[in-house]
């Protein structure tokens, strides 16, 4: 008989091991998969991880877009691991991310067309207040009639979609557009493209965003009494009351914190990569996102490295897709296969697995 028996305390080496293990199970099963689907497994394997990055005739495209890739993931699960840390569940990023995107817009396409350098950091602040505002619908209805946040964030997200859908073939539809869904290309107008700032690197300012991001979620969790007590809330909360932490404000703190986060994800992409508001401009970054934040172990340091693996697992997975003839949907249960085998593994922090009757499931 095989049964688990729970630590004194969590594996310090199973929370950081579990990443890995995860990983290579997703290569096993991954390969599998493939196989099964008439692919050679090991050429996938190679095309997702390798080719990216090494092959001299897909690298030199593939690698600046690692970074174009892994920044909105590392802005928005930075944003939420801060809130899982203190046990605040915000599933609804992808509508934060929707809502930084057409505040962002908006505020620039209502200057369209003058010229000013003020015009971009105004969408960036717009963007920002668009997901902060949105994760404040969550987190009102928790603080003030202790609804689920889990619910009603991720509610939100088919509601944001909606307003997206409407938005795209109504109040912002480009007018010379001859009647097609979709806001002007605010990548082709100056005083809002979020260009590449070193040519060849992929580097944009919501890379940097990123960069920053990940350096004061570090210092907030690490060296400030808020992290301190966001990890008390998390982890004890009776003790959290007992030291002076009150549970609405860090409510409300850790939804606004990564509804901004989702938030300038947003504008940043509609400015740059995906270029304008249309019907489907959200491509599931905000789901994908709390892959990245359990993968990085909602530490921000590994969120910046679990964003850089999933990146490559999207510019891989489209390489293999067009070079291999793999289906989108199995790539993308391939990139699922992550989270699940990480929840699988993740049990071995808290449990150890014992075999023989004598030891209590």
């Amino acid at each position: 008989m095989i049964g688990l028996r729970k630590r004194p305390e969590p594996s310090r080496a199973w929370a950081w091991a579990t990443p890995v293990l995860a990983v290579a199970l997703t290569l096993l099963a991954g390969g599998a998969m493939f196989a099964a689907l008439g692919t050679d497994p090991v050429a996938a394997i190679r095309t997702i991880f390798y080719d990216p990055l090494f092959d001299p005739q897909f690298a030199a495209y593939s690698r600046p877009q690692l970074l174009v890739k892994a920044a909105p993931l590392i802005l928005i699960a930075t944003g939420l691991a801060i809130g899982f840390r203190a046990g605040i569940w915000n599933i609804g990023a992808e509508g934060q991310y929707i809502m930084g995107a057409i505040a962002g817009a908006a505020a620039g396409l209502a200057l369209y067309p003058v010229e000013s350098r003020a015009i971009f950091p105004l969408m960036i602040v717009a963007g920002a207040i668009g997901g902060w505002a949105w994760a404040m619908i969550p987190a009102i209805l928790k603080t003030r009639f202790n609804t689920n946040e889990i619910l009603v964030s991720l509610l939100l997200v088919y509601v944001a979609e909606s307003l997206l859908a409407s938005m795209a073939v109504g109040p912002l539809r480009n007018p010379e557009g001859g009647g097609f869904p979709g806001s002007r290309n605010l990548a082709r107008w100056d005083a809002s493209a979020n260009p590449e700032l070193i040519a060849g690197t992929g580097m944009h300012w919501g890379v940097v965003a990123a960069m920053i991001a990940v350096i004061y979620a570090y210092i907030l969790l690490n060296r400030h009494i808020t992290g301190f007590h966001i990890r008390l809330a998390g982890q004890a909360p009776r003790a959290a009351r007992f030291a002076g932490v009150r549970p609405n404000r860090m409510i409300v703190f850790c939804l606004g914190l990564s509804g901004a986060l989702a938030g300038l994800a947003g504008i940043f992409e509609v400015t740059g990569p995906a270029g304008q508001i249309s019907i489907d401009f959200n491509v599931g970054y905000g789901f994908t996102a709390i892959i990245v934040a359990f993968l990085g172990r909602l530490n921000p340091l590994g969120i910046a490295l679990a964003g850089l693996l999933m990146a490559l697992t999207y510019i891989g997975g489209e390489l293999a897709s067009f070079t291999l003839g793999i289906p989108v949907a199995a790539i993308q249960a391939f990139q699922g296969m992550l989270l699940f085998f990480l929840l699988a593994v993740d049990v071995l922090t808290n449990y150890r697995i014992r075999f023989g009757r004598e030891v209590a499931a």
